[in-house]
Parts: C-alpha cells; structure tokens; sequence
C-alpha cells in the first residue's frame, strides 16, 4: 500500500517555545529527518529533530520562547497511517539528566524482534523503549570518550543494530583513534545471536573491520560483549584482513586513509551489505571511491553490490550514503541524487531508475531510509518533511511501473494531506499524545 506520512511536530512543543514555521531554515533554525523503522505488523517508527539558535541568545536563556533548542521526536504511526503517539527526548539544553534516552552522534531506530524499539547512537550507546513509546525500558550508556579528559567506562551496546529475517542482529560499535582521531568512530560489524533485553545484552561476534589498527588505546577501551574468535576486540585483536586492507588496490589517491562505514543491512541471514566510503574533501568529493562490499557471517567478503560509476552515480553527491535491504527476498537498494539502483542477491544490479528522466526527477528530493519486513521502501522528502512508503514487485524488471505509480500517488496523497494539517512551509503540526521520555 502507497502511503505518505507527514514527520510532524507536537503542536505543544512549537507554542511552548514560539517557533514560527513560516522563518526560512536561514534565521538559524530546522528540521531533520533521521530515521525511519519499521515493525512487523506494518506499525512505522520515524526519529527526526528540531533546533533553532539565535545568535545573541544567552545559553542559559529561562524564557523558552525565546531561548535556543534542540530535540529528537520520535513519531508512531498505525498501519494505515493514522499517528498514534509521539515522544520527546533529548533536549540539547540538559545536562544530560533530563532524558532517560541517550543521546549521541548517528542517531538509529531498530524494532527488535520482541517489538521493542532501540534507538541507537554514536558511540554504542543503545536504548529500549516500550512500543507504544510510553516510557524507556532500558539505557546501554558507553559513555563518551574524549581526549584529555578523565574516562569511565560505561554500559555500551551498539552505534546501530539492524534484524535479520530470523533475528539475528547485524550491529556497529566502535572504537577509539580510529585513523588517528582522538574519538570513536565506528570501525567494528559483528552479529548477535541472542537478545536484546532490559536484563541482558548479547555477545556481538566481530566479523569485520575498517581501520585495522586504531591507536591511543587502552584497557579501558575494551569492551567485553564485542569479541573475536572468543576474546573482546581491541589493541591488534579484531577482524583481519580489515575492509580496507581488501580494498586497498582500488584507491591510488589516498589508500582508505580516513574513509567512513556506512550503516550495514542484512541480505540475508548470513549475508550482508557493509558500505565503505572514501575520504571526503571540502572542494567536493564527486568522484571518490566507495564499495557496497557483500561479507558472509563468517567474514569473508564474497562480491560487492556492482554496476555503479565512481562519478555518474557517486553518492557523495548530496552524502546519500544510505543503504536498505529485503533480506526476505534477497534485495538490496540505494538512493543518491543521480539515480534510485537495486540489487539481487548475487550484487548484481537488476534496475536503475535515472533522476535525469522526467519521470523519476523527483526522486532527487528524497532520501532512502529503510525497507520494511514487507518490502516497502521508505523514502523522506528533504524539504516536505513527509515519508513515503513505496511497495516493491517480486520482480525488480518491474520496479519502474512501481516507483512510477508512487510518485503519482505520492503527489495525490500530499495535496490531501495538506487539506487536512494545514502546514505551515511545509511544516506539520499535530495534537496527538505526546510522552517525554
């Protein structure tokens, strides 16, 4: 079913703090979608946030009408697309007590297996949340390491997590010094067996790495539940060869110094989709190397996802990095400005819709944010602030007639969904229940 959900803001929220909707994102404030999860039973989770900074404004500004914010939301819709509840966490004017959600860099959403929404963040910092978003079931809190500063270990998890078919969890953490920077990045893939629970954490078994040799570290940069071939990762323990080493041949320029893993998806129980982006530069970066590298659960890399052009389909354009997959069918897609690509299994690609055709042009306004269990894509418009939920054939011959149909529906849907919010620039408000957790 072609659905188009608007990520709307909690009417209370925006009289609380006077934001006009109408101010260009110019004068210091927005919008910006994160993520978008979905659950088995067809219910959608969609993460994004809202900020504004006013220059001159006191940090410690009482007045919140006036004052600088920051929040995450986290809206709930039924299958049919009805918004059933929201929540509010994360305010950036806190000292860190007043959300029980950890807040970090990258911020994920994950339904688990047992209905239970993670939300996932830079640097491993995982929290559990009731599915009807009424209150936080559990906090795994890293922690965040920084140099010169004294570190205490914390209770860390993961910097995302995605679920395969039979719910195993495909998980990122980091590590410290990554490429010789003085914080975490996210170097480490590995796979869960067991669950995720307010009692207990998994053990994440190491199948891959970026940089095989992180400096700076110490003892207390271990962590127990990240292992390979039995012992925690860490120091010159961890998946070898490195992704990077792999690949080292295909970049002349720079060798994959500095380069960047992307989010990983399932395509299959044992079988998954690892992104490798290159170094980006501030003159551009069109052009620079990346791989969609397929690796097995064992850690051997067995192809990569083809069939794309380092310059006429680089996805540094605009940094639509992101990947999604139907593990249920053995699909994998990607969505960048040039073009809107999906695999099979073997990584060979089966369609490629071109946003340089009229019909699918305006697929450059959105950006690809998951696939449900369904296989649906879920696509964010950047500046309409609304999903779309596209379904996908069994045979991707005829995913063009499909995305095609969308877009008209996609069209429709919006013209009645603006009837009935009334939005303000394309912002939505709404006055559905509201948890702050």
């Amino acid at each position: 079913m072609i659905q188009t959900l608007p990520l709307a803001l909690p009417g209370a929220l925006v009289d609380t703090h006077r934001i006009d909707l109408s101010a260009l994102y110019s004068t210091g404030w927005g919008v910006e979608a994160h993520d978008v999860a979905v659950a088995p039973n067809g219910e959608v989770y969609a993460l994004y946030g809202v900020h504004r900074y006013t220059h001159g404004v006191a940090d410690d500004e009482a007045d919140p009408a006036t004052a600088n914010l920051g929040y995450r939301i986290i809206t709930r819709y039924a299958a049919d697309g009805e918004v059933l509840a929201s929540a509010v966490c994360c305010p950036s004017d806190g000292d860190g007590d007043d959300s029980a959600v950890v807040n970090g860099g990258e911020m994920t959403l994950c339904v688990l297996p047992d209905g239970t929404l993670a939300i996932s963040a830079r640097p491993d910092c995982t929290t559990l949340v009731a599915p009807d978003l009424g209150q936080v079931l559990a906090a795994y809190d890293s922690n965040d390491r920084r140099p010169f500063e004294k570190f205490t270990p914390g209770d860390a998890f993961a910097s995302s997590i995605s679920v395969t078919p039979s719910g195993r969890l495909l998980c990122v953490t980091t590590e410290y010094g990554v490429w010789k920077y003085g914080n975490t990045l996210a170097n480490v893939v590995g796979v869960a067996d067991g669950p995720l629970t307010p009692a207990s954490k998994p053990v994440i078994e190491a199948i891959a790495s970026l940089d095989p040799a992180p400096t700076r570290y110490g003892e207390d940069d271990r962590r127990d539940h990240v292992r390979y071939q039995g012992d925690p990762v860490g120091f010159d323990h961890r998946p070898r060869p490195a992704l990077t080493e792999r690949l080292a041949g295909e970049d002349r320029l720079a060798g994959w110094r500095d380069s960047r893993l992307g989010r990983p998806v399932p395509l299959a129980d044992d079988l998954f989709v690892l992104p490798v982006y290159g170094r980006t530069f501030r003159g551009g970066s069109r052009g620079r190397p990346f791989v969609f590298a397929l690796v097995d659960d064992q850690g051997a890399m067995t192809g990569r996802l083809g069939g794309m052009d380092a310059w006429d389909d680089s996805p540094f354009t605009g940094f639509c990095f992101n990947v999604a997959s139907d593990p249920h069918r053995g699909r994998a897609f990607h969505l960048n400005r040039y073009g809107l690509y999906a695999w099979d299994s073997s990584g060979t690609l089966r369609a490629r819709l071109g946003t340089d055709t009229k019909t699918f042009k305006p697929l450059s306004r959105f950006t690809l944010a998951t696939c449900s269990p369904a296989g649906e894509l879920l696509l964010v418009h950047t500046t309409q602030h609304l999903v779309l939920r596209v379904p996908t054939p069994d045979d991707l011959a005829d995913l063009a007639p499909a995305v095609e149909q969308a877009l008209r529906t996609y069209a429709r849907q919006r013209t009645a969904l603006k009837s009935r919010w009334s939005p303000v620039n394309w912002h939505w408000t709404h006055t559905t229940t509201v948890h702050h957790l």
